[in-house]
Formats: C-alpha cells, structure tokens, sequence
C-alpha cells in the first residue's frame, strides 16, 4: 500500500512543485536507494522483472528506491527534475500473469524521458498495448494495476489504469492518491475504451472499475481523505517540512503501533490485517534538484537525507535482500526500528524531539550551501552520517519491551523469516 502526495506551485510557499511518496511493502522487503548515471547502450533489449523490453541508445541520469528483488522503483526522480510514483488499485479487470509491472514502468519513464507529458505518454502507450502485468510480491500472489502521479517543475498529471484502458488529468494546486482508483468523469485525457463507455451515458471511471472488496481493505480512499483534508489546509503556503509531516503522520495520536490500521500514513506492519509497512520515503523539491529520501522504513523513525544528481549517493553497503544484514544501510536501521516498537511509546516524545532537531539543520545546511557538485556529494554524506550518529546513540538508550501477545507473535514470525533474533 502507498501514498502519494504532490503539490504544484500555486499551492506551495516557495512556488515549486513538491511531489512526496511513502512506499509501502512487506516488512522484510528491503528497498534499495540507488543512484544510476548516464548510460550508453549497446544491447537490444533490457531484462525489466519478468519480461524483455526493448533498450534505447542512452538512458537518463536517475535516483531510484526500489524493492531489492524488482528490475523497476517504487519511486524516483531524473535528470530532468522527473520524479514519478505509483501506487497499487484493485479493480475489477484481471491482471496479467506476466507483464510490465507498474515499478518498471516508471523505471523506464524516468530513464526516457523529460518531461511529466513526455512520460504520461510513454506509459499510456505501454497500457494501451496491453503490457502491463505481473506479480507485485516476491513471497505471494499480489496481482494489481497501477495508478500513477507524474510531475516536473512545472506540471504534474495523475493517471491510472486498468487493463488497456486509462484516465488522466492534470493537477492544479494539490493532490494524492492512495490505492484506490479517484477519477470519475473529470479526466483531461483518456483511452478510447474509456471514451466509448463515457458516451453511452453517465459515467466514473472510478466506480465503474473499482473492485468493492479489496479497495475498502486497503482503505485507500480514507488515507487519502485524509491528506487531501491537510494540503487543502494548507493550500498556498505548503513547504517542505509539512509535506515531510504528513509522511510521518499515522491516523491517531498518541500513537501505538499495535493499534495502527491500514487508515495510517506511516505505516507500521500489524499481521494479516495489516500487512504492509512503509519501507522507504521521498520527498522532491522540483524546481530546485534537492530530493530528500529516507531510504530507511517508518518515517517517523527516519531522517529525510538531501540527494541531489549532481553529489550522488555514499557508500550504503552491501546490497540489500529480504535477509537480515547489519552491512547493509536498509537492515541496520531496520533492527533499531523493530527494537524501538518494542517499546514505541515509551521513546517516542524524546526521540521525536531529537529527530525533528536534526532534520531542521539538515533543511538549514541544504538551503545555505553552494550548489556545486562537491559542496552536494559533502551535504548528503554529512547527513547521512548525522543520522547515523542519532541511531548509535538511540541504540544504547532503547530498552527492550514487550509486545502485545498477537502483535509480537506476527513480528517474530516476521523476524524468523528474516533471520533477525529480537525480543519481544
């Protein structure tokens, strides 16, 4: 499950377009950050998840979260100030067994084209082909379509899809999405199939795809009442740090992660009713070439790191799996994670505290520097490092506690799985 925010100049303070995501994923889904560079192409065709696609001369320079077992992202930005997202709807068309998933078409929009236009017809033209498809998890059957927001400094456009049929509409002030599909009969582009169904009387796209069950599950449309509720509040004079606030924000306060629902923005996995777990965010100032990932899970647990095109990425380790790996950068922030909802209520006001301290002066230090390659590469390294000096010190505060009986039995099978021993 996701949640995908953007906000387009007129609604922000600064004038910029500000496009956020929480990706949401199993909990032992590790998700990659990567940073891939220009690349000159020789070869015919790309290896995406499950199929072959054909390759072009150059791919574009981008900044990709991606769960570590899919060629494709959950996320991510280009050269070009590009950043895209998806999140997934259930409707009432059958998916593909093999296909293009929706993580690999933004792969490939990011690593072809440059502008939000430019990629809204690149993925319209594969959906029209009828390539979309796939399983969406490595450990179970999780057939989905996608619905997409698109943005650039200056425009931004959601889509979303079912089958070979599509709608679209560009974005003016704010918008989010959430697992469920939004659209009824207001789109500025469509398919043909949508097209015809629309002239035979009165129509939603929306209501006329959805799949009843599985949409109210994933309770989509209440997240997303929920974050449309706080851009509108704040429509005109939205910045950075509120966007980066939603993301953290869960659907109660205070709050207790074995009384989370599927209503939460941060999202902390609970068992079967409650499968998911954010496992990486971003937030993107287009227009200024700064996006800000936390490329660790639960936001309200994570620093926002500034990451540019221009500095790169550190050294994160060895690359991640679904197989617990204190070399890598996702796993050695995910044992604190699990060990901190042990006893989440008990640290969280002081943590918090401190968190918010910290990514004040990261937001200062990015908005003083100097826009250099070199002056970017220290930035992120300096704040990656910061984050890891607040977790080594939060390690040896957090004690250990005890979960309630079924919410700690659905972690430590989880944790079995992974092969991290925790308590709790």
């Amino acid at each position: 499950m996701c949640d995908i925010l953007v906000a387009t100049p007129e609604a922000t303070k600064e004038g910029i377009t500000l496009f956020a995501k929480n990706s949401d994923r199993e909990p032992n889904e590790a998700q990659i950050l990567e940073f891939i560079p220009r690349i000159r192409h020789r070869e015919e065709m790309v290896r995406l998840t499950y199929v072959d696609f054909p390759q072009v001369k150059e791919t574009y320079a981008v900044i990709l979260s991606r769960p570590w077992w899919m060629w494709g992202a959950e996320m991510g930005v280009n050269e070009f100030e590009l950043a895209i997202g998806n999140t997934a709807v259930f409707t009432k068309v059958k998916v593909p067994e093999k296909g293009i998933t929706g993580m690999d078409m933004i792969r490939l929009a990011l690593e072809r084209t440059k502008s939000a236009k430019e990629a809204l017809e690149f993925i319209t033209g594969i959906v029209e082909d009828g390539l979309q498809g796939g399983n969406g998890s490595k450990s179970h059957r999780l057939y989905y379509f996608s619905s997409f927001i698109i943005a650039d400094p200056k425009e931004a456009w959601v889509l979303e899809t079912v089958g070979k049929d599509w709608a679209a509409k560009k974005i003016e002030g704010v918008y989010s999405i959430s697992n469920a599909l939004t659209i009824e009969n207001d789109w500025d582009m469509a398919s043909e199939g949508v097209e015809r169904l629309a002239r035979k009387g009165s129509f939603s796209f929306a209501r006329y795809f959805s799949d009843r069950f599985y949409t109210h599950f994933a309770r989509g449309r209440e997240r997303r009442a929920f974050t449309m509720k706080k851009l509108r509040e704040r429509e005109g004079e939205i910045t950075l740090e509120y966007t980066m606030s939603l993301l953290r924000s869960h659907s109660f306060e205070p709050y207790r992660p074995e009384k989370g629902s599927m209503r939460d923005i941060c999202m902390h996995y609970g068992g079967l009713t409650r499968p998911s777990q954010t496992a990486s965010s971003q937030v993107s100032e287009l227009g200024k070439g700064i996006h800000w990932f936390t490329g660790t899970s639960n936001p309200c647990l994570s620093i926002f790191k500034p990451v540019s095109l221009e500095g790169g990425l550190p050294d994160l380790g060895k690359t991640p799996t679904d197989r617990y790996d204190p070399e890598t950068y996702w796993w050695h922030f995910e044992a604190f994670h699990r060990k901190f909802l042990t006893n989440y209520r008990g640290y969280i006001d002081d943590f918090a505290r401190e968190r918010d301290r910290l990514q004040g002066e990261v937001i200062e230090k990015a908005r003083e520097i100097e826009r250099t390659p070199e002056d970017m590469k220290a930035l992120t390294e300096w704040a990656f490092r910061e984050e890891a000096r607040l977790l080594e010190r939060w390690e040896k505060i957090v004690k250990p506690g005890k979960l309630p009986f079924l919410f700690g039995r659905s972690w430590r099978k989880v944790n079995e799985e992974a092969g991290l021993g925790l308590e709790g």
